[in-house]
């Protein structure tokens, strides 16, 4: 049974743009070619620069790409940024689309994170990379022009995931204080597709069985065991108190719906303020319709609430 019928109606040409393809091994470097998003005019007052900075002990160099406004404002929030990509696709370039106007909007400044792409870097490879961004990023707030009392993390789908498992290990590691944790639909358990689920999620864009194949690039073995570390799965972990202020939004049809909905109630649970949305009719990936009346709202909502913890 297709769950087209379900998908608000201004959507359906993101799904016939879409390549209709499951992720797999012999599909990657194909996947990983495809054009990114046209990036905004860049006369938007936002300036977009990529730097590389020293990445965790015995790695690497760290790509970060830093956009901020032509024109400073006084003691502005920060965000360190995770993209998107089933931990085995995408760039930081690739989120200028979806980065650039929030800067626009908020003043703020975002560092995202460059890290490295499974399966040729594992778990714990990537969140290693995100902490590496997540300091570095602390480090320079002077230089940058931010308040270190307002920065935060956030990321979409997998980036969303790494953002979660950061909160976390910044918690634990007790070396820098988020002030905030922003997820878009994140990809938080590697236990999704593997354990039935609604079937009224996940036909589109990221399925089960593509949601496996990430996992499995991430953890190194197959999603779904024991053992696996919270700061790869967010979801695992035990304890969710201590963690920064939440804002978690996602769709109806996203794979994702289920996981999203028990890390919510869980991070409410622990004493952790948290903003839940879920968008009707929305799936996996519905931001790149930026036409879409639920797109804009949903856009305003994310606005709305950054403005809350970037500006006090």
């Amino acid at each position: 049974m297709s769950t087209r019928h379900l998908v608000d109606p201004e959507l359906l040409p993101l799904l016939d743009l879409w390549p209709a393809v499951t992720m797999s091994a012999e599909v990657l470097e194909q996947a990983r070619g495809w054009p990114a998003p046209p990036p905004p005019a860049d006369d938007d007052g936002v300036v977009m620069e990529r730097i590389s900075v020293p990445g965790p002990e015995g790695a690497s160099d760290l790509g970060l790409v830093i956009f901020r406004p032509v024109k400073p404002v006084q003691g502005a929030g920060g965000i360190c940024h995770m993209h998107g990509g089933g931990f085995v696709l995408g760039t930081s370039e690739g989120s200028a689309t979806r980065l650039r106007p929030m800067v626009a909007a908020l003043g703020c400044v975002i560092v995202s994170v460059d890290y490295r792409l499974a399966p040729e870097t594992p778990f714990p490879g990537p969140i290693e990379d995100c902490y590496a961004g997540l300091a570095w990023t602390f480090a320079n707030a002077a230089r940058l022009g931010i308040d270190p009392a307002r920065i935060g993390v956030m990321g979409e789908s997998a980036g969303g995931g790494l953002a979660a498992a950061l909160a976390l290990l910044a918690r634990d590691r007790g070396e820098h204080r988020l002030a905030f944790q922003h997820l878009l639909y994140p990809m938080i358990d590697d236990r999704t597709g593997v354990i039935d689920g609604d079937p009224l999620t996940g036909e589109f864009i990221w399925n089960r069985d593509s949601n496996r194949f990430g996992w499995q690039a991430m953890l190194g073995v197959a999603p779904g065991g024991e053992a696996v570390s919270p700061y790869a799965a967010a979801a695992r972990a035990e304890d969710l108190a201590g963690l920064p202020p939440t804002y978690i939004a996602t769709g109806s049809l996203d794979l994702f719906r289920d996981e999203n909905i028990a890390y919510a109630q869980r991070l409410l649970a622990a004493g952790v303020p948290t903003e839940f949305h879920i968008w009707p009719g929305a799936i996996h990936g519905f931001d790149g319709a930026p036409e879409a009346a639920i797109t804009r709202e949903a856009n305003q909502s994310r606005i709305a609430a950054l403005c809350r913890v970037l500006r006090g």
